[in-house]
């Protein structure tokens, strides 16, 4: 499953999908299409999108939900708690971080 997130993560439109559905939650695949064009100014096809989003469903970063003819996407932010909780470990050792 980490090698899925950080698949997904490496890509900068998926990013930016990612942060649109932070910021609104519950969004079709018109609204995001609309959103990166409009805000983000990117020329992306409807299926470009639709791909990101699957690659970004397989790791688990967005949920999908049916409601009659229409498909909303919502971020699911545990995949990325899971990645912090494993590498990002309050230190209790008391030690200061050192810098390479």
């Amino acid at each position: 499953m980490a090698d899925d997130l950080f698949k997904a993560l490496a890509d900068p439109t998926r990013r930016i999908i990612m942060d649109e559905l932070a910021e609104k939650s519950g969004q079709t695949l018109f609204e995001i299409c609309s959103r990166l064009s409009m805000k983000h100014r990117l020329g992306i096809s409807r299926q470009a999108v639709s791909q990101h989003l699957a690659v970004l469903e397989v790791a688990g970063l967005v949920e999908t939900r049916r409601e009659g003819r229409y498909k909303f996407h919502d971020l699911n932010r545990a995949p990325l708690r899971q990645i912090t909780e494993r590498w990002l470990l309050p230190d209790t050792s008391g030690a200061e971080e050192s810098t390479p």
